[in-house]
């Protein structure tokens, strides 16, 4: 069984390799034809009202066995101490890369084991917290990302549905005092930020929602931020607020990152352009910071076959940018799956590991050091 997992893992690393050389290969208009689906979006039926209910739509809850995202490095720094109890929601980036269909299959068993894998890798960061759930959902292709079209929208509304729906399940086991961390990555960022603005801002929930980290997902300061309901984090110290940030060495190419988005409307209505992107800075923990390598406590070097990795300190710089990038300094090698334009976007959470660790254990501090 160990062997077939394995085999699943390799083959699905090759799969995100080929993706990768395609998109460096191709210009634009090809790479969006050779990603989108060879149909228009089909509807499906809504999940059942108790779907998540089974542990097997989960990728992370409390009490699974072989939980990828309690999964810590061999060589990471003791534990943060003095650490509050929290419940994390974390929703993973895209791991289907068909073009069959406009959203993943439940049933798709290479999605689910890059799933897997990027649980391990992404979601570990939050492994102090008392409780960890990750969902399984119907994600939206990658042309979704590529593309304005109804079917890009039907798509994405579909994720949401799922993502929304294990959220009631989530809310459901966590206790009501425990405060609440909303976190994803890529899709998973951008559902994050959906959770915020279609259920959560305005609300009695948003008292609970002690951090946000909807990272790799660009938020627009001006025509976004306000209806998510928290405000960016100015300071390391601050809680109840949101951290993202988007990764490129220089020279920094966005152009496929920011196609869509700024093509696209901001939360406010109106049209987002090329306005700043909200960018707090990982290694120091505040808005528009700048950071030597040395703030660096130790960047996640994955092995060969992605099934462990080990942290590096003082590896990488970073500073956010003009229009809101984090711009890195020369960064290590971390594999084959640097994006076209110098876009460090599956990297974005391994660059900053331990810092990531260390920023959700101060701020939980102070959440609840205000609280009592």
């Amino acid at each position: 069984m160990a062997r077939k997992f394995l085999y699943f893992i390799v083959v699905g690393v090759l799969l995100v390799f080929a993706v990768l050389l395609a998109l460096r290969l191709f210009p634009d208009t090809l790479t969006r034809l050779a990603f989108t689906p060879k149909g228009h979006f089909v509807a499906q039926q809504p999940l059942a009202g108790n779907a998540y209910a089974d542990p097997k739509m989960w990728l992370a809850r409390p009490g699974m066995p072989d939980d990828g995202a309690r999964w810590q490095p061999a060589n990471a720094p003791p534990a943060p101490v003095d650490v509050p109890k929290f419940a994390v929601f974390f929703v993973h980036p895209t791991s289907y890369l068909g073009r069959d269909r406009w959203n993943a299959s439940l049933d798709d068993a290479g999605a689910r084991a890059r799933a897997r894998l990027f649980v391990k890798g992404l979601a570990s960061p939050f492994g102090q917290a008392s409780e960890i759930w990750a969902p399984r959902y119907r994600q939206a292709a990658v042309a979704a990302f590529l593309s304005n079209s109804l079917d890009a929208e039907k798509a994405l509304d579909l994720a949401y549905s799922d993502v929304s729906q294990a959220f009631d399940e989530f809310l459901a086991h966590v206790a009501p005092g425990t405060p609440i961390v909303l976190a994803g990555h890529s899709q998973g960022a951008l559902l994050i930020d959906e959770l915020l603005r279609r259920r959560i801002a305005g609300t009695l929930l948003q008292k609970r929602i002690a951090m946000a980290y909807p990272i790799g997902w660009p938020i627009s300061v001006q025509h976004d931020l306000a209806a998510l309901g928290l405000p960016a984090c100015a300071r390391a110290d601050q809680a109840g607020c949101i951290v993202t940030w988007s990764s490129f060495a220089q020279p920094a190419d966005p152009g496929m990152l920011l196609e869509r988005y700024q093509h696209s409307a901001g939360f406010d209505g109106a049209p987002r352009r090329d306005k700043g992107l909200l960018c707090v800075n990982p290694l120091t923990g505040t808005l528009d910071g700048s950071a030597p390598a040395s703030a660096d406590l130790g960047t996640l070097v994955p092995n060969t076959d992605l099934t462990g990795g080990k942290l590096v300190p003082d590896a990488v710089s970073a500073s956010c940018g003009p229009r809101g990038l984090l711009l890195i300094g020369n960064p290590p090698d971390l594999g084959p799956y640097v994006l076209p334009g110098n876009n460090y976007h599956v990297y974005d959470i391994p660059l900053f590991w331990e810092n990531l660790r260390q920023d959700v254990a101060r701020r939980m501090r102070t959440w609840t050091a205000k609280r009592f």
